[in-house]
């Protein structure tokens, strides 16, 4: 997504006139992608995994804080404005002096996106793990937090690791995106054990099939990595993406569910897919009342307790359905929560013409 540039006068305005309860607050990467076009010009998007993700939540009508610091640069208040076009909250809404990250974007021929990244001394990592928790202390609805991608490289494990421990053992619900990017890292062993410190507090962990083998999972195939995975781990679920497999959402008690785009889509590039996902993921978890759901966190065991398999599959379902209204589209472009379920409400119509 490309946000105008704002004068350095300019300040992001709330668009919403009433916001959500703050249920999520995500921490991690802020940073611009500088996408190469075919004829070779870069075209800079708002991006960063965590960042999408969170602008994600704030379109499905998630209320979601941001807990990292933006940066005062034109970058930085573009990435503002974003968030705040969402409807999400800044856990520090005062800009820092320094810069915001870039990461260099090529697409192969499918649209799939590799990356070379520019984070030294840049500003969403100015934070430590004792504001971020501070934050999180201060939010009275808060039922979820989730991190991944860069925030999990080693040198910042000093950051994220006690502030997960510290949210698990609140009784918060812990979300952690693996999203491996080798490239950004020297040592890619302290990298992966790293990541695979994070996963052990999550109770919903989210893994590409790039993701297992980066880590180098053992198992004949992606799926069998994954159940291997989540044994490792005390994770209540776990999400495999597939590309255009699909993907598979497996429960600890065995339950597992698979959905797949039925109908060819057309892939622009899958930029934020992954992230639109999540968000997807995490939408369909905490629907409530208000959107024909039970609300799982006042059930017996809370939000992170098992949950039965048609409520198992309607999250996938809706998870998917997020994806692929972003691949369909250039750069990451989330959409709006009633525009996945208008896009469900098509595929339901479709498969009961086709019987």
């Amino acid at each position: 997504m490309v946000f105008p540039i704002q004068s350095a006068s300019s300040a992001p305005t709330s668009s919403a006139p009433t916001a959500p309860p703050l249920r999520v607050a995500t921490a991690g990467e802020a940073l611009f992608d500088l996408i190469e076009e075919p004829d070779g010009r870069l075209k800079p998007c708002a991006g960063g995994a965590v960042y999408n993700l969170t602008r994600a939540l704030g379109l499905q009508g998630v209320g979601t804080q941001y807990l990292n610091p933006l940066s005062g640069d034109m970058l930085g208040r573009q990435l503002a404005r974003g968030l705040d076009d969402a409807g999400v909250a800044l856990a520090a809404p005062t800009p820092v002096r320094a810069p915001s990250a870039l990461a260099l974007a090529v697409l192969d021929a499918e649209g799939k996106a590799s990356y070379s990244f520019y984070r030294d001394g840049v500003a969403d990592r100015q934070v430590t793990a004792a504001a971020l928790t501070a934050a999180c202390a201060a939010l009275p609805d808060l039922q979820v937090v989730a991190t991944g991608c860069l925030a999990l490289v080693a040198q910042d494990a000093a950051i994220y690791q006690p502030w997960l421990a510290a949210q698990r053992a609140a009784g918060r619900m812990v979300v952690v995106d693996a999203n491996l990017r080798l490239s950004a890292v020297d040592d890619a062993d302290a990298y992966r054990a790293n990541v695979m410190a994070a996963l052990q507090h999550a109770h919903l962990i989210k893994v590409s099939d790039d993701d297992l083998e980066a880590l180098a999972v053992p198992g004949a195939n992606a799926l069998e990595r994954a159940h291997y995975l989540q044994e490792q781990t005390q994770a209540q679920w776990l999400a495999l993406t597939l590309g255009p497999e699909g993907a598979w959402l497996l429960q600890r008690d065995g339950l597992a569910v698979h959905a797949r785009e039925e109908a060819p889509i057309t892939v622009v590039d899958t930029v934020g897919a992954g992230d639109c996902f999540l968000a997807g993921l995490i939408t369909a978890l905490l629907a409530g009342p208000e959107r024909g759901e039970e609300a799982l966190a006042l059930r017996a065991g809370g939000l992170v307790a098992p949950i039965a398999e048609a409520r198992l599959r309607a999250v996938l379902h809706h998870a998917l359905a997020s994806a692929s209204h972003c691949v369909e589209r250039a750069g990451c472009t989330p959409p709006r929560y009633e525009e996945v379920r208008e896009r469900l409400a098509l595929r339901r119509s479709a498969t009961a013409a086709g019987r």
